[in-house]
């Protein structure tokens, strides 16, 4: 049996859809969460100075969607075929599209500026990607092609985030979203996991 240790900070952030697939593939894993002061030394031990990494018997890989779709192939949640493929990765593109705005928003220390960021986010970025899944799971079932894959735990996971960093229910305005969750949520590995999960942002 492979051992598994997810090394990211203590949050949600791009560590929660490995989380939630390592659950999901019935993998038991380590979760060591490092607290922000603790990683300046330790920046320089890993592959290319980011986390998460994830150490697979002793073999360390990093990069969040890397990761996932290392794992997809084995928990059965890739594409069928290259173009299924390639629609996930374009809904995880987004995602990352996102997740960069979100990073700025964080990182800005003046607060005029900060809350200008922060209701760009809630007005136009979210609403802009938010509305165009929607619209794909109205019409699929799913976010990326009709079957569940790991791009609906990607995007699941990371409006997590999300909500805890702008303040926001990203999901509330958003019928087919929130029944994905709700889907996503309600399958028993996954759900075991949020039960016991940290309680963080």
């Amino acid at each position: 049996m492979s051992k598994y240790r997810l090394t990211y900070f203590n949050v949600k952030g791009l560590g929660e859809p490995i989380r939630i697939l390592l659950s999901y593939m019935d993998k038991e894993f380590e979760d060591f969460r490092l607290e922000k002061e603790d990683w300046p030394p330790r920046k320089k031990q890993t592959l290319f100075g980011k986390l998460p990494t994830l150490e697979i018997d002793g073999k360390v890989i990093c990069e969040s969607s890397a990761i996932c779709r290392y794992l997809a192939v084995e928990a059965g949640l890739s594409g069928k075929n290259d173009w299924e493929n390639l629609q996930i990765d374009m809904i995880v593109g987004t995602v990352m599209d996102i997740h960069f705005d979100i990073v700025t928003f964080v990182r800005e220390n003046d607060p005029k500026k900060k809350e200008e960021l922060r209701m760009k986010l809630l007005k136009e970025t979210i609403p802009f990607y938010f509305e165009k899944y929607e619209e794909r799971v109205k019409n699929n079932n799913y976010i990326a092609n009709n079957s569940l894959s790991w791009a609906d735990i990607f995007f699941i996971a990371y409006s997590e985030c999300i909500d805890g960093l702008v303040e926001t229910k990203s999901l509330d305005k958003y019928r087919h979203l929130n029944a994905l969750k709700e889907k996503l949520y309600s399958i028993p590995n996954i759900k075991n996991w949020i039960q016991k999960r940290p309680d963080t942002r």
